[in-house]
Parts: C-alpha cells; sequence; structure tokens
C-alpha cells in the first residue's frame, strides 16, 4: 500500500442521499474509501425536524460531533439531549436511535474505522 495523496473537497463537492429506514436523515461521505483515506471515514448527517432513526446496531464504533441543532440521542438504553458542541462515542455493538423533537435541521460529523459495517435494526 502507497502513502495517500493529499485531498481537500469542497463541500459543493459531497453528495448527499437518503439513509434507508432512518426517514428524514440524509449522509454524505467527506472523506472515505473513494479518497484512498487509510484508516477512517468522515461522514455528514443530517436530521430534518422530526426525523426518527430506529434502534439498531453498528459492528464498528462512531466518533460523532454534533454541528448544529438540538436532537435527542439513545445510547444503550438512555437518551440523551445533544446540541452543537457536543461530542458522543458509541461503541461498536451498542443500540443506538436518533430523534429530531425541534423545528430545525440537525447534522453532525461521523468518524469511523474503514472496512466493512453491517448495521443491524433492533
Amino acid at each position: 500500500m502507497t502513502d495517500p495523496d493529499p485531498v481537500v473537497r469542497r463541500a459543493d463537492d459531497i453528495e448527499y442521499e437518503a439513509v434507508g429506514a432512518a426517514e428524514g436523515m440524509e449522509k454524505g461521505v467527506l472523506i472515505g474509501d473513494e479518497q484512498d483515506a487509510p484508516n477512517f471515514a468522515i461522514r455528514r448527517f443530517t436530521l430534518e425536524p422530526g426525523a426518527e432513526v430506529p434502534e439498531h446496531t453498528n459492528e464498528v464504533e462512531h466518533e460523532q460531533y454534533v454541528l448544529e441543532g438540538e436532537y435527542v440521542v439513545g445510547i444503550d438504553g438512555e437518551e440523551y439531549e445533544v446540541e452543537a458542541g457536543d461530542s458522543l462515542l458509541v461503541p461498536a455493538g451498542v443500540v443506538h436511535w436518533y430523534r429530531n423533537e425541534s423545528d430545525v435541521p440537525g447534522a453532525f460529523l461521523c468518524a469511523v474505522p474503514n472496512g466493512d459495517d453491517e448495521i443491524r435494526l433492533v
């Protein structure tokens, strides 16, 4: 494996797509496999007002940073109200979910290790 080249991606270059079972959530991959990132992917998620993401697990850990808005995150049976500037760790295999009860969109960055990640709805 060779060392990756530096990459700068502009906001206008990021394509967002709806997330399957998550009504009102979209995902854009900022840096990932397609940019030859060797270890991690950084993704940006948006949560529309009223958005709900069902309980699920992932095989990989998530580190998240809330960019904007306020929403509720359930992690391992506990509920947390989060807002811009908050950080979260969702360990691999832990049940979690999201709900935006506010009137404004929410957004967060999510860093995950590269590789396969199986998502299971609970």
